[in-house]
């Protein structure tokens, strides 16, 4: 098999396994039959560039939708990494079928609230490049901190959905947590602020990971200055299981009586209720109590995570 004929066979193999193109997208996408793209997809598992692992281990990830499906009400794609991945590979696994999921279903003068986060900057590297008309996205969070402004890292992710996607992008520039709740009330009142607000409350769509309090890959959210060790203690303490755009839930699902959510930037949960569809991506048993939290709110509609958080949200 010569270079390019190579190039090709992985391209289609990658559409049809790892992003789930449909045979009839893939032949547009290269131009071809949808005859060729059939003997693109076998040539690629004869010639050994695709590997189909059977986990016997557990339920099956179409086991786990299903159960999800019922015990939450919610939309379940369940990813299951090779069983040797690193939490690295794991991560790129969910993030690429995030990334497919979220594109196929996009369309024209829709408008998109992002939290910033590894996961999502994971999705947004992996996203398929192409203009979606009159697509917004807009900040769901504020990225400073008592360090820098965050606005590196944060416009770094939202500057790939603009540039893959076309879009156009709002930033939120202001604190993940202001020192007050008075001092948020004052900023709030701004119409530069209020304008970002409102993009957000009109979202269409919400994408947005979790943050555990521990786990494999910690969260940005926890190893760059936002939170000491005595907020994190407390939090601990009060029976906090994790955020969801820098908003705190108990392992119940409810973020009513934490003073940190009257300091957060984040969007309220019963704000992001109201938006139609809320897209949750997460991955990792670490994951797992922060996610079951989120499904109890009412906070999500569709949910890609892998087999190792699906597991005990069932259990």
């Amino acid at each position: 098999m010569n270079t390019a004929r190579r190039a090709t066979v992985l391209r289609a193999a990658e559409l049809y396994y790892a992003e789930h193109f449909t045979m009839e997208a893939i032949a547009k996408e290269l131009g071809c039959s949808r005859a060729t793209v059939s003997r693109l997809v076998g040539e690629a598992r004869g010639a050994g560039l695709v590997e189909i692992t059977v986990h016997r281990e557990g339920r099956a990830a179409s086991t786990l939708e299903r159960l999800i499906a019922e015990r939450y009400g919610v939309e379940a794609t369940v990813v299951s990494p090779p069983e040797r991945a690193t939490e690295g590979e794991r991560l790129l696994h969910v993030a690429t079928r995030a990334a497919a999921k979220l594109r196929s279903t996009l369309s024209a003068d829709t408008t998109i609230a992002v939290t910033w986060g590894i996961t999502i900057a994971t999705l947004a590297r992996n996203l398929t490049p192409g203009v979606v008309p009159g697509l917004q996205v807009v900040q769901m969070s504020g990225s400073g901190n008592t360090f820098s402004s965050g606005a590196e890292y944060a416009s770094g992710v939202f500057d790939r959905f603009g540039a893959v996607l076309g879009a156009r992008v709002h930033h939120f520039p202001v604190p993940a947590f202001f020192d007050s709740a008075a001092t948020k009330a004052a900023l709030w009142a701004e119409h530069s602020v209020q304008r970002i607000v409102r993009l957000q409350q009109r979202a269409d769509v919400a994408l947005f990971s979790l943050g555990a309090l521990g786990g494999g890959i910690p969260g940005h959210l926890y190893r760059a200055g936002y939170l000491d060790r005595d907020d994190l203690r407390s939090l601990t303490e009060q029976g906090v299981v994790g955020e969801l755009g820098t908003v705190f839930l108990h392992a119940t699902g409810s973020s009513t009586g934490l003073t940190v959510n009257e300091r957060s930037s984040g969007l309220p949960i019963e704000t992001l209720r109201r938006i139609p569809r809320r897209l949750c991506v997460a991955l990792g048993e670490a994951k797992a109590p922060v996610l079951r939290a989120a499904l109890l709110a009412g906070a999500v509609t569709e949910l890609i995570v892998d087999t190792s958080a699906a597991e005990p949200l069932v259990d």
